[in-house]
């Protein structure tokens, strides 16, 4: 219990220094961009036009809505951070105890390392993964629609209950469950792309006898949790657009959204528009090709 409450706070901590980040993200996801593109410098030192990055991106949010303007849908996603930690917790020590006895009933225990150490260890933690997005999914989409508010002016969400009762009001319970699906394969793919990448580097590129070992292990897992969560982000991508899609917000409306039947749909525009990574950088963002800036709506079509 002590040891989830430490995890709850930490979590709770960074949460509320990176949700100014993730706020800017999100508006560049859907589309929006406030700001015309700039001339700049390249790292090859070509002038090319170049699009606002996170600092001038903060620096209009807070000239509209003050400092306090990013943090925008903070209650609502600290919400399904806290929820989320207890599942993932719980889940996590109800897969223990079930190994555990499965030990003491005979089977087996896999050698720490192997192949079918990596894949039990995975699979516990993928279903405690899913079972925390599951029972936040919700509180994600609230979260989201309140930030995507700042395109149109809007006011329809404003606080975590009362945007419970909008959400069901409008969309009935399925509601809360919109972008589910891309936003659970994303999470599931990038997981075991992680720890089988890890895996393989730690076994077949490792040699045990080197110095500082686990360091170096360590330092593999992130690298391909990186790489797994970049090959992983059009998942993010789509989910969090269909999360605001048609809901009555301008962000999730034409013109800066078509109106997608189904999250397949949003996939196959925005790969065939191009913008599969929209918002996957936050700097040194270049001008999409062959599109124009709309000054009066703030886009590109």
């Amino acid at each position: 219990m002590a040891d989830t409450c430490g995890q709850v706070l930490l979590g709770s901590g960074l949460t509320v220094l990176s949700h100014p980040l993730m706020y800017i993200k999100v508006l560049i996801q859907v589309g929006h961009e406030p700001l015309p593109p700039t001339l700049g410098r390249n790292l090859f030192g070509r002038q090319v036009y170049q699009l606002p990055g996170l600092f001038a991106y903060a620096k209009h949010i807070i000239k509209v809505d003050g400092k306090v303007g990013l943090f925008k849908g903070l209650g609502p996603r600290l919400c399904a951070g806290t929820i989320g930690t207890v599942v993932h917790s719980r889940v996590v020590q109800k897969c223990q105890e079930q190994g555990t006895a499965q030990v003491l009933g005979g089977q087996q225990k896999a050698v720490e390392g192997s192949l079918q150490h990596v894949v039990n260890e995975t699979t516990k933690e993928m279903i405690a993964r899913s079972c925390a997005t599951i029972v936040t999914h919700p509180f994600h989409v609230i979260t989201l629609r309140c930030m995507v508010q700042f395109i149109g002016r809007e006011t329809k969400y404003s606080g975590v209950f009362d945007s419970i009762v909008t959400v069901y009001r409008e969309e009935g319970i399925l509601g809360f469950f919109a972008g589910l699906i891309p936003r659970l394969l994303g999470d599931v793919l990038s997981l075991w792309i992680c720890n089988l990448l890890a895996h393989l580097i730690n076994t077949y590129a490792i040699d045990d006898s080197m110095s500082h070992t686990g360091e170096i292990k360590n330092c593999s897992q992130a690298v391909t949790g990186f790489f797994a969560s970049m090959l992983t982000y059009p998942f993010v991508l789509v989910s969090n657009l269909m999360a605001v899609n048609n809901c009555g917000l301008a962000g999730g409306l034409p013109p800066y959204a078509s109106v997608y039947p189904t999250w397949v749909d949003c996939w196959r525009h925005l790969s065939r528009e191009g913008n599969m990574s929209r918002g996957n950088s936050l700097f040194f963002r270049k001008l999409p090709a062959g599109k124009m800036y709309a000054i009066d709506q703030k886009r590109f079509f």
